[in-house]
């Protein structure tokens, strides 16, 4: 057993009192575990009935009897056919992930329609993280330097993969990870609170209201402006950002844990979308 699998300050933690929460709902379904590791998540899917397909940048780490681990980045293609998996499980991963739109469209690429993307990955929008950032850009202050090449090379064999694996360079907060998984065409089905972060919690205790006005008059300034789009829809996407940005679990929580809904496929999103910028004819 993984000594982190019953520890509440780790995030398999949660992952595992999660899953084990919805084990009715997850029995019997194709679920896609990447990145892997050495195992433990995709043991425990196996465990509530899951069709475990566990994959990872370095396999050789993987240690669960029964299963087996085939490498794969997901930045070329995840070895799986289109829409063939009901879960993927993208467990602090992505913040290793060069380019996350990219990720995020194969993700979509092997879900079904109505399919989950359960994404976890350390909170870059709790209060410390930001003062954190603020002070040195580094993921936590005072005890670890900015991203760079000596710390943030977590992995790297070129007798087994010409891939780097990151440390967390490409940390993200929950409005990019929630604009970018839209554009791949997932939306949010619920999200998951793990556990305070004392630091954040006090900084919210001060600076809340501040927060709460300053991104209420954002909105209201913003869902009044014509920009080409349905008013109504226009209003339903401005006011989930600013319920995101006003969300005191999310600025005190320790990780975002998030469960998409695939409700469309990602080439088809583009085709929606309109242009900030003139296009070229206009400007000519």
């Amino acid at each position: 057993m993984d000594p982190y699998e019953d520890n509440p300050k780790s995030i398999k933690y949660h992952v595992k009192r999660y899953l084990l929460k919805n084990r009715v709902r997850f029995t019997g379904k194709v679920a896609v575990d990447l990145p892997a590791g050495n195992g433990v998540t995709s043991r425990i899917l196996q465990e509530i009935g899951c069709d475990v397909k566990p994959f990872d940048l370095f396999p050789e780490y993987f240690d669960i009897e029964g299963l087996t681990c085939e490498r794969a980045n997901v930045l070329d293609k995840i070895p799986m056919e289109n829409e063939s998996a009901d879960i993927v499980l993208c467990q602090e991963g992505i913040e290793h992930f060069s380019d996350q739109f990219k990720s995020l469209q194969e993700f979509n690429r092997i879900t079904k329609l109505g399919g989950s993307l359960i994404i976890t990955t350390p909170n870059y929008s709790n209060l410390k993280s930001r003062l954190s950032y603020f002070l040195s850009e580094s993921e936590k202050m005072h005890s670890i330097m900015p991203p760079n090449e000596i710390d943030s090379i977590w992995m790297n064999n070129q007798e087994i993969s010409n891939e780097i694996y990151f440390g967390h360079v490409f940390l993200i907060g929950v409005q990019k990870l929630r604009v970018l998984s839209r554009l791949a065409g997932y939306k949010i089905r619920q999200i998951e609170f793990t556990r305070i972060k004392p630091t954040s919690f006090l900084l919210l205790l001060f600076h809340y209201p501040v927060i709460y006005l300053s991104n209420y008059f954002t909105y209201r300034k913003n869902v009044k402006k014509n920009n080409g789009y349905d008013k109504a829809y226009q209003a339903r996407v401005y006011k989930e950002i600013f319920q995101l940005s006003v969300n005191w679990k999310i600025l005190v929580d320790s990780h975002l844990f998030i469960e998409f809904e695939k409700v469309e496929h990602a080439s088809n999103v583009m085709k929606g979308l309109q242009s900030v910028h003139k296009d070229f004819e206009e400007r000519t």
